[in-house]
């Protein structure tokens, strides 16, 4: 073979073999990104779930409440009419 092919086939393997380092390389760097804005997005979920959690549970007390404030009132207008 002449010394041309010779250099012509290790440039091409060099640079193929450059160019699969460059991939790995830039799939190892995807990866970590990916895995850091996961977590990010599972802290924000679970800062979210305890948000929803706390409004459920306001919900759930509204009702209670609301029905203790008709009480106290029913017994209010009572009171200003024995009074009144």
């Amino acid at each position: 073979m002449s010394e041309a092919i010779i250099v012509a086939l290790i440039g091409g393997i060099c640079g193929i073999i450059s160019a699969i380092i460059a991939a790995i390389i830039a799939s190892n760097k995807t990866a970590t990104e990916m895995r850091v804005a996961q977590a990010i997005t599972n802290t924000k979920i679970d800062g979210l779930t305890g948000e929803v959690q706390k409004h459920n549970n306001f919900a759930q007390r509204m009702p209670v409440v609301e029905e203790k404030i008709e009480n106290i009132n029913s017994r209010l207008s009572i009171v200003e009419q024995k009074v009144g």
